[in-house]
């Protein structure tokens, strides 16, 4: 106790000068007298040590008689520690401060352990004997952590054992630092890389108790407990607060492991007590100025801010309605209103009919963007969408179906290099969404089919890749059936091509084959379009290769029945101009009226239409794509769009243009699909 620690020296001087000082106290090496600290003086020192100071009285006459100083020399031989005098001080020392770490009294004088640590730094065993210090007061705080672990106790009884467990920490690491300091105030001041004895106290607890993670986080969470029950008007132990944070504090660990979560949970306290104390203020306010204005507000601007689509504004609008009862439910009849009016607006118009499509899936992309970014993807939102545009694309029956297929074709026939392959599978995903709404489904594969032939047929599909695509997109919307028949038409294109293998091996074995190169797809009647069969007048030489063909087929297939289809037929022809040699990707009907001028320069349409035997309406197609399109190969007179009756057709031998292959399109019939009709 202070009694005990009064009879020190002062931890500021050194202990030999204190000593000195003090009236009647023998010289420094009295200090080795006796039996106390383990040493017998020799008689030679106690000699010297009786001339030294045998008397106070006594000097001085005589040094007042003679004039002359007496000077004490230092010894020249240091005298030897008995044996085992280390470790039996060190065992003394060791017992002392067990009892202080177990709170119980000590059998030794404060002094006579003080002047014990002294004799052993005397003797360079200074750092031993703070590696021992250190390893007894290591051991005593990890047994201190392994109670704190084992216990199992509620937050309040926790932090009192933490604290008692601080307070009488520091109470004994402050008695062990008075019996060592003299170890504290040479050696470890001497090494900068050690911490004083006090340090040390503070490092062990550190390290071993409050560092570890479960003692941590429960000494924590106790401490802003305790802060949030005072908050909320409970009497708490105020003092153990304090302690406690002192503790962190002093440990050094209030900054990295206390302050954030101290913030973090005041932050919430004061960000919770504003809402609490606004939310009635604010809800007067929101009825007032919103709740009573909502369909005058959207009436007035909603439509305006949907039109330039102004996405901030929309999304207050959102926040601020959601926020009022009934709000939501009125934004959602006027966006709904939205969707159906302007929606309505492209699909009616016969003039937006060549827009339709993209202008719809721009219309598409829009909302969703509306719905994800303002209106937070709520359901709500979506499915009224989603009712609004099959609402509206229904008001034009069939006409939205027949442009989607079109659309779909525009975007996988062979020279559209608007998109590359992942691009172009967006938009095909774009277009069934909408496709999804529309009713016609029957109209769509109608016209899907017929295109879908075309691409086949002519090997104008853009990527065969991109078509199974669009065909398995179908089949997952409408089913199997729906697409049982177009799965079909792609089974008979490969089939053709193994066909043809044979044929050509077949050709080779002839002993005529003849100069044109034939190419014939075996098409199954119940999987391809309806075609009305046309009987033309086909030259000598096509007529041997069809027999050829027919004779090879049956040959392999009898029983079955073969239909030439002369509409869908194509050839490539070679000619001579001025300019030079061209080639011509041509029709069928187109190549016949073309072979008719290697008879002569000038025919009129009734001798055509004799010779070909093309049906009317469709040779006057073929002529206007020969004689008044961009590839004029034939003159028309008398000039004119229209083909009449009496017009007479001269070969054009200064025809010009810049390709060698020149494609000329035949002018299609305009297609139109009723409802009840394939």
């Amino acid at each position: 106790g202070p009694a005990q620690r009064s009879a020190l020296p002062r931890p500021d001087t050194a202990p030999g000068a204190e000593m000195a000082d003090e009236a009647q106290k023998k010289p420094h090496l009295s200090a080795l007298v006796g039996h106390t600290n383990g040493l017998t003086k020799p008689a030679s020192l106690a000699a010297a040590a009786t001339r030294g100071g045998g008397g106070g009285g006594g000097s001085a006459g005589a040094a007042a008689a003679s004039s002359k100083k007496l000077v004490i020399k230092n010894f020249r031989e240091r005298p030897k520690l008995p044996d085992n005098y280390t470790q039996d001080t060190w065992h003394k020392l060791h017992e002392a401060v067990a009892a202080i770490q177990s709170s119980t009294s000590i059998k030794y004088n404060l002094e006579e352990l003080y002047q014990a640590v002294e004799n052993l730094c005397s003797y360079k065993v200074s750092a031993t004997l703070y590696k021992q210090l250190r390893q007894v007061c290591e051991d005593h705080v990890k047994a201190q952590i392994l109670q704190c672990c084992t216990d199992s106790l509620d937050s309040l009884l926790f932090l009192k054992k933490i604290n008692k467990c601080w307070q009488d920490h520091c109470r004994q690491m402050i008695m062990i630092r008075s019996i060592f300091l003299f170890l504290d105030r040479t050696y470890v001041l001497q090494n900068s890389m050690l911490p004083s004895i006090w340090d040390m106290g503070l490092e062990l607890f550190r390290n071993h108790v409050i560092s570890d993670k479960q003692v941590q986080n429960k000494t924590i969470d106790g401490i802003l407990l305790l802060i949030e029950r005072e908050r909320s008007g409970e009497a708490v132990d105020r003092s153990l607060l304090r302690s406690l944070l002192s503790m962190l504090s002093d440990l050094q660990v209030y900054k990295e492991s206390f302050e954030q979560r101290f913030l973090e949970e005041t932050n919430c306290l004061y960000a919770a007590e504003g809402q609490r104390l606004m939310k009635p203020l604010i809800a007067c306010v929101e009825k007032q100025l919103l709740g009573e204005h909502l369909t005058a507000i959207l009436q007035k601007g909603l439509d305006n801010l949907l039109d330039e689509n102004r996405i901030s504004d929309l999304t207050q609008t959102y926040q601020l309605f959601s926020r009022v009862k009934g709000g939501q439910q009125i934004l959602l009849q006027h966006w709904s209103e939205y969707i159906k009016n302007f929606g309505t607006t492209i699909v009616v118009n016969p003039e937006k009919d060549k827009d339709m499509v993209q202008e719809l899936l721009d219309f598409k992309d829009k909302v969703d963007h509306i719905i994800e970014v303002c209106f937070q993807k709520n359901e709500k939102f979506i499915n009224l969408m989603k009712e609004a545009f099959e609402t509206f694309i229904n008001k034009r029956p069939n006409k939205p179906a027949e442009l989607i297929a079109k659309y779909v074709d525009s975007k996988l026939r062979a020279g559209n290099k608007e998109a590359t392959d992942e691009e172009l599978e967006r938009i095909l995903d774009k277009i069934m969404i909408i496709f999804r709404f529309i009713h016609g489904k029957d109209v769509f594969e109608a016209f899907y089919k017929k295109d879908l032939a075309k691409r086949l047929l002519v090997g104008k599909s853009a990527s065969v890749d991109a078509e199974k695509s669009m065909l398995s997109k179908l089949k997952h919307e409408c089913g199997a059936a729906f697409t049982s028949k177009l799965e079909g038409m792609f089974k008979d294109m490969e089939l053709s091509k193994d066909v043809m293998v044979q044929f050509k091996q077949y050709m080779q074995n002839q002993s005529d084959p003849g100069n044109i190169d034939l190419t014939v797809n075996i098409l199954t009647m119940g999987y391809w379009p309806t075609y009305t069969p046309m009987e033309v007048h086909l030259n000598s030489e096509m007529i041997k290769l069809q027999e050829v063909f027919k004779t090879f087929y049956l040959g392999k297939h009898s029983g079955r029945k073969l239909q030439w289809q002369t509409t869908l037929g194509h050839a490539v022809l070679k000619a001579e101009f001025k300019e030079g040699k061209k080639e011509f990707q041509v029709s069928l009907f187109q190549t016949l009226v073309l072979l008719m001028f290697n008879e002569g320069d000038e025919f009129s349409f009734e001798e055509i239409k004799m010779a070909t035997g093309i049906e009317d309406s469709e040779l006057r197609r073929t002529l206007q794509s020969l004689a008044c399109g961009k590839a004029r190969v034939l003159i028309k007179n008398p000039k004119g769009k229209d083909v009449e009756d009496g017009d007479k057709f001269i070969f054009n031998g200064d025809f010009k243009h810049k390709l060698f292959r020149i494609k000329i399109n035949q002018i299609q019939m305009k297609e139109t699909v009723c409802r009840g009709t394939d």
